[in-house]
């Protein structure tokens, strides 16, 4: 049941990570290319976008400028189509009522037979002759100014019962009569007796040459004819010198908000540059001052406030510059005053060394009490002059004088050396030393000297701390990085010490006793060594659960390391805690004996030390490592999940 759980939480976990996408569905790799060709062309554009910020304030300038330039126009524009609108309409109703004030004045007119009006007669003329000559009679005041259109009563809609008037359409000026006026115009035109307008356009007929159509204000009226039967009357004021004029606004609002828009881009340019300009210039001397170029100072104009920025800058780079050249006095001062020491007190050691051996062969002729102060002598000279040894190694790296002799070696011949050296103190104990991952060569360009030296710190001090059981050392490659790893199961370490264990002289229990004569400097050195190499010598442990120390090279000399093939933590461990917290979830999984989980039991072999290359770990840090806080049960990995998995899940930060 717990073991179903665990694999539908990791098969989810997968679908989270996006590993299904990227590794087990057909159109990840697609998918990722399309990706990588869309965001090549755009990093250059990204990149200089987050750091120029003089370019984020104009860009932000351009826009808001443009989007207050677009908004006034649009309020602009819409005010003078307005007002021309209303003005046309004004002019066009007064002159469309006039023309029809003409129009039935002419058809209430009494008939005569001669006279100057004789046109206009109603004897001897039909109502179609008389249309027509109203039509460009009325047209012909205009001066294209409007055009007139008559349609018989009932255009657009059914003829009126017993309607003989106006038949057919008349239009001045070749308009298209009911192409120009509109259907819901004219119906709304038969339907009522007031004035009626619409916008709408003025179509021409064929014989124009293809005239293009305009828009227009028609306005339209019913009235009578001579014989008294209706027609509707209908006035189209185009509005061409409308739209030219708005257009021409427009055009003017365009280039003076363009003009506008530049100016303002212009604008900010110059004073963010104002601004930026020196930021950027404390930001360049900042880097060089971080670089340890200490003579770089800001060049100060004026007295405003970036002046006095530039002053507070150049003060604080003059003291920070006095106080690291006094630091640096100061450790060149103990540097020398350490190395001076160290070679100065070799002289009187030696002779001191020559009559101690002289005492301590001679310890046979004295009594008990002064034959073992002579051992003691003898004993105290050994770790005085292994502490020489060490003082002057660590004043070697303080003052950047450690040469690496770096060359191909086997690791495994240097653990198997470090073993041999290592075995009558751990017969001493009661103590096995296991080897696991040996089976295959792990190969890479070290010095073996300072290599043989750190893990003869490692083993020696898992040996001491064990607690009389087993130690193992775990070796592995894989990628470009190798890995030495050696556990104990003794009184481990508590939370924070795993970072403090490296310090100079620092001790976990300041009352434990040296049993094997150590200088309180092994892991500093050892730590200097593996950062000579390029490498990383981390810790791990908690409290009655043992130990982990971990040495990872580079494969080959000047390779920057990517991770480690060994997990930080030790694969017990996690089944340990998962174990524990599934019991404490009540969960059915099945558990070990009390009597099976005693530490000093040696783990089984991980089928993947060795053997199988596995991910490298890319959150560990050089020279540093923590204990790993527990996690919750779900979170867990699994006894059976491979090294590659623990790596991933293995941070040096304690997260």
């Amino acid at each position: 049941m717990q073991s179903g759980k665990a694999r539908s939480g990791s098969r989810w976990g997968a679908l989270r990570g996006g590993r299904l996408l990227q590794d087990g569905a057909p159109g990840g790799p697609l998918l990722r290319l399309c990706v990588r060709l869309v965001r090549r062309p755009l990093l250059p554009a990204v990149r200089l976008w987050r750091r120029n910020i003089q370019l984020r304030v104009v860009a932000a300038t351009l826009l808001i400028s443009l989007s207050v330039v677009l908004a006034l126009g649009f309020v602009v524009i819409a005010q003078v189509n307005r007002g021309l609108l209303e003005a046309k309409e004004g002019a066009a109703q007064s002159q469309a009522a006039g023309g029809f004030a003409v129009a039935q004045e002419k058809a209430n007119a009494p008939a005569t037979v001669d006279g100057p009006d004789a046109a206009d007669s109603k004897v001897g003329r039909d109502a179609s002759t008389w249309m027509n000559s109203l039509v460009k009679q009325l047209a012909s005041g205009g001066q294209t100014a409007f055009e007139v259109v008559a349609l018989g009563a009932g255009t657009g809609e059914q003829a009126l019962p017993g309607a003989q008037g106006v038949k057919g359409a008349r239009a001045s000026g070749n308009v298209d009569p009911t192409a120009s006026v509109p259907l819901s115009l004219r119906r709304a035109v038969n339907r009522g007796t007031g004035t009626f307008k619409t916008f709408s356009e003025i179509r021409y007929t064929s014989g124009t040459g293809h005239k293009a159509p305009e828009p227009a204000l028609v306005v339209g009226k019913r009235l009578t004819d001579i014989n008294g039967d209706p027609y509707d009357l209908y006035y189209l004021f185009p509005l061409t010198q409308e739209e030219e004029s708005l257009t021409l606004v427009k055009s003017t609002i365009a280039t003076a908000g363009l003009f506008v828009v530049v100016l303002l881009s212009g604008i900010a340019w110059l004073v963010v540059r104002q601004v930026v300009t020196p930021v950027r210039m404390a930001a360049g001397i900042a880097e060089r001052l971080s670089a340890g170029q200490l003579q770089e100072r800001m060049k100060v104009t004026g007295e405003d406030d970036i002046a006095r920025l530039g002053e507070a800058f150049n003060k604080m780079a003059q003291n920070l510059q006095l106080k690291i050249q006094q630091l640096e006095e100061l450790s060149r001062m103990q540097r020398r005053f350490v190395s001076d020491v160290s070679h100065e007190l070799r002289t009187p050691l030696t002779t001191v060394r020559m009559a101690a051996d002289v005492i301590h062969d001679a310890r046979v002729d004295f009594d008990p009490v002064t034959a073992r102060s002579a051992e003691l002598l003898a004993g105290q000279l050994d770790r005085f002059e292994s502490l020489l040894a060490d003082l002057l190694e660590i004043s070697r790296f303080d003052a950047g004088a450690a040469d690496l002799q770096a060359e191909p070696i086997d690791l495994r011949d240097v653990v198997r050396r470090v073993i041999d050296g290592a075995e009558p103190l751990a017969e001493h104990k009661g103590t096995r030393i296991r080897v696991l991952g040996d089976t295959q060569p792990v190969i890479a360009e070290a010095d073996a000297r300072r290599v043989e030296r750190v893990l003869r710190n490692l083993v020696v001090n898992a040996v001491e701390h064990g607690e009389g059981r087993d130690v193992v050392v775990r070796l592995a490659s894989a990628g470009g990085a190798v890995a030495v790893a050696v556990r104990d199961y003794g009184v481990g370490l508590k939370p924070g010490e795993a970072t403090r264990v490296f310090n100079r002289f620092w001790r976990a229990d300041p009352a434990r006793a040296r049993t094997t004569g150590g200088t309180g400097l092994g892991l500093s050195i050892a730590v200097e060594d593996a950062r000579l190499h390029g490498g990383w010598l981390q810790a791990w442990g908690e409290p009655g659960g043992g130990s982990q120390f971990r040495l990872t090279l580079p494969r080959t000399a000047d390779e920057p390391l990517r991770g480690s093939p060994i997990p930080l933590e030790p694969e017990d461990s996690r089944a340990n805690r998962a174990r524990a917290a599934a019991e404490a979830a009540g969960s059915a999984a099945p558990s070990r004996p009390a009597e099976a989980a005693d530490r000093s039991a040696i783990p089984p072999r991980s089928p993947m030390a060795g053997a199988v290359p596995v991910p490298a770990d890319p959150t560990a840090l050089p020279g540093n490592g923590a204990r790993v806080v527990a996690r919750p049960a779900e979170d867990a990995p699994a006894e059976d999940a491979p090294a590659g998995q623990a790596e991933r899940e293995d941070r040096p930060d304690g997260r």
